[in-house]
């Protein structure tokens, strides 16, 4: 899309306007609306021309291989018009690899196909927060990290006897395959005292 002289001077008061806001004389007003009305046609008669380009291209694809110079050409100039090649463009072009054009056309929409796909894929993937340089933590000296110390071997503990439950502090009770105490290996005989030897009375 190009500009004619009067049209840049409407597009420049427009831009100095939208800088720096100040009153438009009527006549301004009125060279706006034109310049606006003549993008829109632009912009739709662009339209226009792409959608019958595209048209002519997908005749001239499903006509080959007999229409190979009028498929390349059209390719060319939909390259230029910002096309994205597709699928049947790709396989096109791989079967008239023989043709030193088509093969370079193909290298060519190749590269457009992966970064199509890799921006794609870009726009899908989450966004990853990152941390800043700076913030309250730059501040703060680096701190070190102090070696760990190995940790010391602990005895094992010794197996606890078994407590009757109910009360804590006593063994438990003889179950019905341990045999009963006797009363003399509970309550030991007590043994009587030696008298002390008796002292001769001197004579």
């Amino acid at each position: 899309m190009a500009f004619g002289a009067d049209e840049l001077c409407v597009l420049r008061r427009a831009l100095a306007v939208a800088l720096h806001p100040a009153p438009l004389s009527d006549e301004d007003v009125r060279a706006c609306l034109r310049l606006a009305e003549s993008v829109d046609e632009a912009v739709r008669e662009a339209g226009r021309l792409r959608a019958f380009l595209l048209a002519d291209l997908r005749r001239y694809r499903e006509a080959l291989p007999g229409s190979v110079a009028g498929y390349l050409e059209l390719l060319h100039s939909a390259l230029d018009a910002d096309y994205l090649p597709g699928p049947d463009d790709l396989a096109a072009l791989r079967a008239l690899r023989g043709n030193p054009a088509a093969a370079a056309l193909l290298d060519r929409c190749r590269g457009l196909a992966e970064r199509s796909v890799r921006a794609r894929l870009t726009v899908r993937a989450p966004a990853r927060l990152l941390a800043l340089p700076g913030g309250r933590a730059a501040d703060d000296p680096p701190r070190r990290r102090e070696p760990r110390k190995p940790e010391e071997p602990q005895e094992p503990q010794r197996p606890q006897e078994p407590q009757e439950p109910g009360r804590p502090g006593r063994r438990p009770r003889p179950g019905p395959d341990r045999p009963m105490p006797k009363p003399s290996e509970v309550f030991p005989p007590r043994r009587r005292p030696t008298p002390p030897p008796e002292r001769l009375a001197a004579g």
